[in-house]
């Protein structure tokens, strides 16, 4: 599909509209007539760009489409593609307000967002292309998209990065060549990135170099994998550890706290920087901030850190000015839902690749375990303890990771007028 004619404003006249150039592998999927298609694709795959092609083609055909995100952050990206294309023809009239479409030959297009289920019911249509499938609600699909597909024998592409074996990895085995009952209306298909011939593979190395091994395989390798919501993995192989409670001479060591917020506890953990090793974790909730500034001065005192990483948020900027006038080192650590994410994806990759020693501490491991990574319908990913659990150990230690992988030790310096 890389390009076709249509007629201009001129009755005598073709115009040529110039499409995205496809890849083979997207050529397979342009041209494979089943009426249900099922794509997951790893990173940078050209999902979206072939998708747009694809609609925009029907559109001039005079088919009714419609274009179905998560939500309006990420239905945006496909109505920047849908439009780019269609600012080729003439006569197509774009209603921004409504995300609308209207093309000469009576063709629609039209992007809409699948978190208010309500606005998906209505119009009999001839396509519909789901983005980020994964991350729609099932309900969705079969109680508002499919129906509107039924009285014009419309079709569908279903497409996505894997989330887990949520319900759409149950369609996408619908149309699996590979399963022994796989519907013949329906066909899937498993796209990596590195099937992307535009894509540099040393690009897709560098990601497999940097990223945790999970990550790597469900975003770039579009793998679906079981408990795709657990964050650590190798949490008991990484157990062994040492606790001191005392330094070693010779040795340098770095605090990393996190403060405890009302029910939730105060966690100070103590990190050998030279053996990359969790060597004292400490953790007590229900006293007062004094008692608590009381307490890691002690252990200031006796371990002589380097300096104190220590959690900015709510309660901790006036505790950190008092630790400061008290003459202690302090690295405040503002906790943002990026800075969070790089944190826990640091100790995330430091574990699985055998960068860090962490302590086998019943409470820091079930907290380690239990950590899950969930999406929201825009895409962005949040890490969380589940309901009822605590992660103060885990953003105690993931502060200390961060701090180790990418700071340099605070320089004091010694003046005499002072």
């Amino acid at each position: 599909m890389p390009s076709f004619a249509v007629r201009g404003a001129s009755p005598n006249r073709l115009r040529r509209v110039t499409m995205p150039p496809l890849h083979a592998g997207q050529l397979e999927v342009v041209r494979d007539p089943t009426r249900f298609k099922v794509l997951t694709c790893g990173r940078r795959w050209g999902k979206t760009r072939m998708c747009a092609a694809i609609t925009v083609h029907e559109a001039l055909g005079g088919k009714r489409c419609w274009w179905v995100a998560p939500s309006y952050g990420v239905a945006v990206i496909g109505w920047r593609e849908i439009t780019n294309l269609a600012a080729q023809i003439p006569g197509v009239t774009v209603r921004g307000g409504d995300r609308l479409l209207l093309f000469p030959g009576g063709g629609t297009i039209q992007v809409r967002s699948a978190a208010g289920q309500t606005g998906l019911r209505g119009e009999g249509l001839d396509l519909v292309i789901i983005d980020e499938c994964a991350f729609v609600r099932e309900k969705a699909w079969t109680e508002a998209i499919r129906p509107t597909l039924s009285d014009r024998k419309g079709r569908a592409l279903l497409i996505s990065t894997p989330n887990g074996r949520n319900w759409f990895w149950k369609v996408w085995l619908r149309g699996n060549p590979d399963e022994q009952e796989k519907d013949a209306d329906w066909r899937s298909w498993r796209f990596p990135t590195v099937s992307n011939p535009y894509i540099d593979p040393a690009e897709v190395a560098e990601a497999k170099r940097n990223l945790p091994e999970r990550s790597f395989q469900q975003e770039y390798e579009a793998q679906f994998l079981d408990d795709a919501g657990s964050v650590f993995r190798k949490v008991m192989a990484s157990a062994t550890a040492t606790e001191r409670d005392i330094p070693e001479k010779g040795h340098s060591y770095i605090f990393s706290v996190d403060w405890g917020k009302m029910e939730d506890y105060t966690v100070i953990s103590v990190l050998d920087t030279g053996t990359r090793e969790l060597v004292w974790l400490e953790r007590y909730g229900w006293i007062d901030y004094v008692a608590q500034r009381r307490r890691l001065r002690a252990l200031y005192d006796l371990w002589q850190p380097e300096y104190v990483a220590a959690e900015r948020n709510a309660m901790g900027e006036p505790v950190i000015d008092e630790l400061r006038a008290e003459g202690i080192v302090v690295q405040p650590f503002t906790t943002t839902w990026a800075s969070k994410k790089e944190a826990i994806e640091t100790l995330q990759l430091d574990l699985e690749k055998d960068r860090l020693k962490i302590l086998p501490d019943p409470v820091l491991v079930n907290e380690l375990q239990a950590y899950e990574m969930t999406r929201t319908p825009s895409g962005l990913v949040k890490y969380g303890a589940p309901e009822g659990y605590h992660d103060d150990c885990v953003m105690s230690l993931a502060i200390g990771a961060w701090h180790l992988d990418h700071t340099q030790p605070p320089e004091v310096f010694d003046s005499p007028l002072l």
